[in-house]
């Protein structure tokens, strides 16, 4: 009596949840691979193995084998256990059968999904710590911190990796790369690799020169698009790329690159976090060193090659890096940064950059070390632009780039300080030693075949200065800020003292002047002298609109010593207006819950045209926004 297929039962529930892809999908077969699933096949009778043959044949991916076993069999039915190798191709798979014999017709079993698979030791993204996995795979909501060094701020944000239509719009992404445009057997193939994936979702969150999925812009105004402030969640973003036939969404700034690139690897199964690094040099030449520029009065010019970003945000993903070494010494946590700043080897990505790596100062390493290193450790260079034309060097600061790198903890919502894996105490003797090391390796030193001459010990200024708050920062009132001056010298000193404040947007780009103060100084020796600073609401109110903070800066000459100038600055940012959401005790599944939401405004005008939004992923279908 020949063999037929009657029935299939794909345990899809049971499946799914053993794969822990259940919040994905309960309809479709959702798999991590290295990990096995079990089919049922009803049949019109008894299999025997000694004369009865099925052949399995999964389309698309490389040529792995997978593992087939007989699970169990009885009169009607038997049920295979399928078990994938941990380095198959990420994406779509057709499972098909065939009875008898190879030459048979093959019949389509079912579609599923591969994801990588952080719980498969064989994985090359396998994270050995089930609270972490639990943090850098499953969770849906996470924290971005923002701000400044000094006051650090953050935004909730839901990542919804696991919502409606999420890991299809991720395969899609994958598809419209342009590697997989013009080779899709050889992109298909190269997906097994996280390294590959992960670099081409950097390249793919951007749009520039690709079909990516943000367009960015860091100034207003934002017509035709979105704000980068408005966005709060990364479903939101994806949905609007795929329905509008991959057309870029606008607009984002590094946060929401970020976000939305975390949110494509938790999907995919690569465990990711995002990370903010405050105090972040953007270095354009690979010289390790940002050069900044200030006019003789304290003014800091609009244009400059480098900057120093207030904070920048950029992912870590966790994978192996055997194209690295034949050891793990470069495994673990990668740098991976969607915002369009550089091009790497012809595109806007960057990493995967092993943090190992710029910890130790190895810049000659794939990909991206030597932009990475100089985010977190560049020497700072400031420079006044005097008006005959000529430039005085003011001081170099060896510690004020890359400060208070955060990430969201484990399990918990409060900040994780992870500058340390990053980089050795400032003005330790190792972090000298390895920002040497990473200039000796480094581009600069290939191109120039010399290696910069060591730093001679700067002598300490006669004068010293420090900008100070009197009183909170906050928006909507007004700034009371000191600035002191302090002398060591044995006699009176005769100062001009010019100050400005500026509005800056957060990637350390100029915006406007907001205020300006002259003031002539007698500081007697060996004591301080304070000069307070009162910069009214009614002056920056307007213009903090659209910008991230203030920096107030000093600078102070000797009147009978022209030459001996002294500079300092502070970037402030305000505090926000909060809201307060209470919500009553308990909340059950399925029915209303009551919020009580409060905001008090602390502002001299009467604000019109407000709105709430509430998102929550798994909670609610969409936003719901109150006016």
């Amino acid at each position: 009596m020949a063999l037929d297929i009657t029935k299939l039962e794909l345990h899809v529930e049971r499946n799914n949840t053993e794969h822990r892809t259940n919040e994905i999908s309960v309809n479709r077969l959702m798999l991590r691979r290295g990990q096995r699933f079990q089919l049922t096949l009803y049949t019109t009778r008894k299999v025997l193995p000694e004369t009865d043959t099925v052949f399995l044949t999964v389309e698309t991916g490389g040529k792995g084998r997978w593992k087939v076993e007989l699970v169990e069999s009885c009169s009607s039915s038997f049920t295979m256990g399928i078990t994938s190798p941990a380095d198959a191709c990420v994406g779509s798979y057709k499972l098909s059968f065939r009875l008898g014999s190879e030459n048979a017709v093959p019949q389509l079993l079912t579609n599923l999904v591969l994801l990588f698979n952080p719980w498969c030791a064989e994985d090359w993204v396998y994270l050995p710590e089930e609270a972490e996995r639990q943090e850098y795979v499953m969770a849906e909501q996470g924290i971005i911190y923002t701000g400044t060094r000094h006051y650090i701020g953050s935004r909730d944000w839901n990542y919804g990796q696991f919502e409606e239509d999420m890991v299809d719009i991720c395969m899609k992404l994958l598809d419209m790369n342009p590697k997989c445009l013009r080779d899709p057997a050889e992109d298909f193939s190269a997906r097994c690799n996280p390294i590959y994936v992960a670099r081409v979702v950097s390249a793919m969150i951007n749009s520039n020169g690709d079909h990516g999925v943000l367009a960015g812009l860091w100034q207003p105004p934002y017509s035709g698009g979105v704000a980068p402030s408005h966005w709060d969640d990364s479903v939101e973003i994806l949905q609007r790329w795929y329905s509008s036939n991959f057309s870029p969404v606008k607009y984002g700034q590094c946060w929401v690159f970020a976000a939305v690139m975390c949110t494509v690897l938790r999907c995919l199964g690569i465990p990711c976090r995002v990370v903010t690094n405050f105090q972040s040099a953007h270095d354009t030449d690979k010289s390790l060193t940002i050069d900044e520029y200030y006019s003789d009065n304290g003014l800091q010019p609009k244009e400059s090659p480098d900057s120093v970003w207030n904070f920048h945000v950029w992912v870590e993903g966790w994978m192996k890096r055997p194209d690295l070494c034949g050891d793990s010494t470069y495994d673990g946590w990668q740098v991976l940064d969607p915002t369009p700043q550089a091009k790497s080897e012809g595109v806007f990505c960057c990493g995967p950059c092993p943090v190992k790596a710029v910890l130790e100062g190895h810049t000659d390493l794939k990909y991206d070390v030597p932009f990475v290193f100089a985010e977190v450790n560049a020497d700072q260079v400031t420079w006044m632009l005097m008006r005959d034309g000529t430039k005085h060097r003011l001081h170099t600061d060896t510690s004020n780039v890359g400060q208070n790198i955060s990430t969201k903890a484990v399990g918990a919502d409060r900040r994780e300080d992870i500058t340390a894996s990053y980089k050795y105490p400032e003005g330790s003797q190792r972090e000298r030693r390895v920002y040497e090391e990473a200039v000796r390796r480094g581009e600069m030193t290939k191109w120039c075949g010399v290696l910069p001459a060591p730093q001679v010990p700067q002598k300490p200024p006669k004068v010293t200065l420090q900008i100070t708050e009197t009183g909170l920062a906050i928006n909507g009132k007004d700034l009371e800020l000191c600035l002191t001056l302090s002398s060591k010298h044995s006699a009176p000193r005769e100062l001009s003292v010019h100050l400005i404040a500026q509005a800056m947007r957060y990637t350390g780009v100029p915006d406007c002047q907001v205020w300006s103060a002259v003031e002539n100084v007698r500081l007697q020796p060996r004591q301080d002298h304070k000069i307070p600073i009162w910069i009214p609401f009614s002056l920056y109110g307007t213009k903090m609109l659209d910008n991230d903070s203030l920096k107030v800066s000093a600078v102070v000459r000797d009147k009978q010593h022209p030459g001996e100038v002294y500079f300092t600055d502070e970037d402030i940012t305000l505090q926000s207006l909060k809201l307060n959401i209470e919500t009553q005790e308990s909340c059950e599944q399925y029915s209303e819950v009551t919020a009580l939401i409060t905001f008090h405004n602390r502002l001299s005008v009467t604000l019109k045209h407000c709105s709430i939004s509430l998102k929550g992923s798994g909670l609610l279908f969409g936003t719901m926004e109150t006016k």
